[in-house]
C-alpha cells in the first residue's frame, strides 16, 4: 500500500535527525545483524511513522525521549499505539536512557520476542 508523500518526506527526516540513542540501536539492527532479522527505519504505518520495525516479528520498537511525557504526546502516542495494536503488531517502547545505558538488554528483550514466536 503506498503511503502519503508527506508521510513518506516525515520519515525521511526522521532518519536524517536521529538521535544518540536511535543512532546506537541501529546500529545493532541494521544488516541483520540481531540474529539474522531484518529491520527498517522510520517505517511508515498510514498516518504514522515507527522508529523500528520487523516484518518477520510484527514488531515496532519505538525509542521515547522526554517529549514523549507531555500530556498531548501522551494522547497523541496512546492513539498511535492503539492503531497499530489493532493491526496485529506488538510494540516494544524504551526510554532514550535505556538504549543508551543498557543497550544490550534492550536486544535481548528483542530477541525474547523472536524466541517467543518460534515456541509456538
Amino acid at each position: 500500500m503506498p503511503y502519503p508523500d508527506h508521510i513518506i518526506d516525515v520519515a525521511r527526516k526522521l532518519r536524517r535527525n536521529a538521535t544518540p540513542a536511535e543512532r546506537l540501536l541501529w546500529q545493532h539492527l541494521r544488516n541483520r545483524k540481531l540474529r539474522g532479522l531484518k529491520f527498517g527505519r522510520q517505517h511508515p504505518f498510514g498516518r504514522y511513522v515507527a522508529d523500528f520495525y520487523c516484518a518477520e516479528l510484527r514488531l515496532i520498537v519505538e525509542i521515547e525521549g522526554g517529549i514523549h511525557d507531555e500530556a498531548g504526546q501522551l494522547e497523541y502516542d496512546r492513539k498511535r499505539f492503539e492503531e497499530m495494536e489493532l493491526r496485529g503488531l506488538r510494540i516494544l517502547r524504551f526510554a532514550n536512557s535505556e538504549v543508551l545505558n543498557n543497550t544490550e538488554g534492550i536486544l535481548q528483550q528483542i530477541v525474547a520476542v523472536k524466541n517467543e514466536g518460534s515456541k509456538k
